[in-house]
C-alpha cells in the first residue's frame, strides 16, 4: 500500500506554519483589541499570551496528526477521539460557521479598505435600520447597513468562487501570489512607520487618559481581545495535517511550530507597536482602517492609500486560501453520506468540487449580509476554539484509547501543555459568553455573537440523524 513520503525539512515547516498564519486580521483587529483593553502594555501582553497558546495548540495538532496522517485533519481526528456524531458537527460547524464566517469577515475586510480608496455607496440611517431579522435571545441582524461594502465582499466570493470552480492551479496561483504580497505590505507598513520618525515611543507604554479599572475588568478585557489575536494567529492547525510527510518529525515539527509561530509573534508585535508609534491607544481604538491611518500620518494621504491597495490585495489573498480547501471538506462529508449526496458532485469538465464550492459561496455571502467583519471574526473563532478545546483534550483521550499507536511526535511537557490548552479554552469559553451577553444587554452590540454560532452549530444535530437515516451505512 503506498505510504506518504517524508519530505517536508526544517524550512519547509517553518514556512508552511508562518505562511498559513499570517493574514488579514492584523490589518483591522488591533482597533478593536485597543478598545477592549485600553493599555498599551495589555494589548502587547494579549499578543504574547496568544501566542504561545497557539504553540501549545499547534504541538497538540501535531501529535495527534502523527498519529492520524490523513487528510482531513481534525474531521478524522474527531471520529477517532470522540466519534460519528461529534466529527460530523465539527464538519457541519466548518460548513455553517467556521469556515464560511472567516471567508465573509476577510472579503468583508478587503470591501472595507476598498471603501477607504474609493468611497463605495451607502444608505441613509434610517434606511439602514429599517429592515432587520430579530433572532430571539440573540439580536439583530441589519442587512441593508454599509450594504456598499457588503455587495462589494460579496462579489469577491463570488470571483473567487468561479476562477476555484473552473481551474485548480488557478486557485493556487493566485494563492502564492498574494501570500507574497501580503508579506510585502506588513513589511511595508512596519518600516514605513518605524523610518519616518513621525510617531512617539512613548505611546508604547502611556494613554492620554487615566485608565481605572478592577481586576476582573482587566481579565473581560483581555479575554475579548483575545479573539482578535486567536483571529491572527488562527492556522497553526496546518503542520498537523501534514504530520506524516516530515522528515525527522520529532525534532523539525516542534522546531517548525516554535520557530514559525515566533515568527508570527515577532511580525504581529512588530505591526501593533507600529500602529502604537503613530496612533497613540485611545486614537486606534477609535480607528475605522488602523493600517491606514497608522501609515497615513506617517507618509500622507497617498501613502495610506498605497497601504489600503496591498491590504485589499493582501486579503484577495486570505479569502481564496480559504475558498480553495474548504470546500474539500463539504465533498469529503457529502462523499461519506454526512452531508447531500449532491454536494460531491464534480465539475465534468474542471474537475472541481463544484456543488461544494457554490454552496460556500451562498452561505458566505448570507454572512457578509448579516454582519460586520468584527461579528464575522468573532463567530467564527468563538466555534473554532471550541473544537480546539476538544482537540486538546482528545490528544489526552488518544493516549489512554490508542496507547500502542505510533506517535512519530508527542507534545512536550505533556500532560501540563494539553492541560493549560484546554483551561484556556474553556474560560475563553465561558468569559466570552459573559463579555458579549453584557455588552448586548448594556445596548453595545446588536447581536451575541458566541449564541448566534452555537445556534448555528446546534443546527447540525437534526441533521446528522436526517442524514443518517437517509444514506443508512454511509454514516
Amino acid at each position: 500500500m503506498p505510504q506518504l513520503e517524508r519530505k517536508l525539512g526544517i524550512w519547509s515547516c517553518i514556512s508552511l506554519v508562518a505562511g498559513t498564519i499570517i493574514g488579514s486580521s492584523i490589518f483591522m483587529k488591533p482597533a478593536i483589541m485597543a478598545s477592549q483593553v485600553h493599555l498599551p502594555l495589555l494589548l502587547l501582553a494579549v499578543w504574547l499570551i496568544t501566542g504561545v497558546i497557539s504553540i501549545f495548540g499547534g504541538m497538540i495538532n501535531a501529535e495527534v496528526g502523527s498519529v492520524f496522517p490523513e487528510t482531513g485533519g481534525m474531521y478524522v481526528y474527531f471520529r477517532h477521539m470522540y466519534g460519528d456524531f461529534f466529527s460530523f458537527l465539527f464538519g457541519w460547524a466548518g460548513l455553517i460557521v467556521i469556515n464560511t464566517a472567516s471567508i465573509a469577515g476577510i472579503a468583508f475586510l478587503f470591501a472595507q479598505y476598498s471603501d477607504y480608496v474609493i468611497h463605495l455607496p451607502r444608505f441613509d440611517a434610517t434606511t439602514e435600520h429599517s429592515f432587520a431579522i430579530t433572532i430571539p435571545f440573540i439580536g439583530k441582524l441589519f442587512w441593508l447597513e454599509n450594504i456598499g461594502v457588503k455587495l462589494s465582499a460579496i462579489a469577491l466570493i463570488l470571483l473567487l468562487t468561479v476562477i476555484n470552480i473552473r481551474s485548480v492551479k488557478a486557485g493556487a496561483y493566485v494563492q502564492v501570489f498574494f501570500t507574497i504580497i501580503k508579506l510585502l505590505a506588513i513589511t511595508f507598513l512596519v518600516t514605513g512607520i518605524f523610518l519616518s520618525g513621525k510617531g512617539n515611543v512613548s505611546n508604547f507604554y502611556t494613554t492620554k487618559t487615566e485608565v481605572h479599572f478592577s481586576g476582573w475588568e482587566i481579565i473581560t478585557g483581555m479575554i475579548a481581545a483575545c479573539s482578535g489575536a486567536l483571529a491572527a494567529y488562527d492556522g497553526w492547525i496546518v503542520l498537523g495535517y501534514a504530520a506524516g510527510e516530515v522528515k525527522n518529525p520529532s525534532r523539525n515539527i516542534p522546531k517548525g511550530l516554535l520557530i514559525g509561530i515566533s515568527i508570527c509573534i515577532i511580525a504581529y508585535i512588530f505591526t501593533n507597536q507600529a500602529y502604537l508609534y503613530m496612533l497613540p491607544i485611545d486614537d486606534m481604538k477609535l480607528s475605522q482602517h488602523v493600517a491606514t491611518d497608522a501609515y497615513e500620518k506617517a507618509a500622507g494621504f497617498m501613502g495610506g492609500g498605497f497601504i489600503a491597495v496591498l491590504v485589499m490585495i493582501s486579503t484577495i489573498g486570505g479569502v481564496n486560501g480559504n475558498v480553495l480547501p474548504c470546500a474539500r471538506l463539504n465533498y469529503a462529508m457529502a462523499t461519506e453520506g454526512r452531508l447531500f449526496k449532491s454536494v460531491a458532485t464534480v465539475h465534468p469538465r474542471y474537475k472541481t468540487p463544484v456543488t461544494s464550492l457554490w454552496l460556500q459561496c451562498i452561505i458566505s455571502s448570507l454572512f457578509v449580509l448579516s454582519g460586520s467583519f468584527d461579528m464575522l471574526m468573532d463567530m467564527f473563532v468563538f466555534i473554532a476554539w471550541i473544537f480546539y478545546g476538544f482537540l486538546g483534550y482528545g490528544v489526552i483521550v488518544l493516549r489512554h484509547k490508542m496507547p500502542e499507536a505510533q506517535r512519530s511526535y508527542k507534545v512536550w511537557g505533556y500532560p501540563y501543555v494539553p492541560i493549560v490548552f484546554v483551561a484556556f479554552s474553556a474560560f475563553y469559553f465561558v468569559v466570552t459568553i459573559y463579555n458579549e451577553v453584557s455588552n448586548y444587554n448594556a445596548g453595545r452590540a446588536p447581536v451575541i455573537n458566541s449564541l448566534l454560532g452555537l445556534a448555528l452549530t446546534a443546527t447540525g444535530v437534526p441533521f446528522y440523524f436526517y442524514f443518517k437515516r437517509k444514506y443508512g451505512n454511509s454514516i
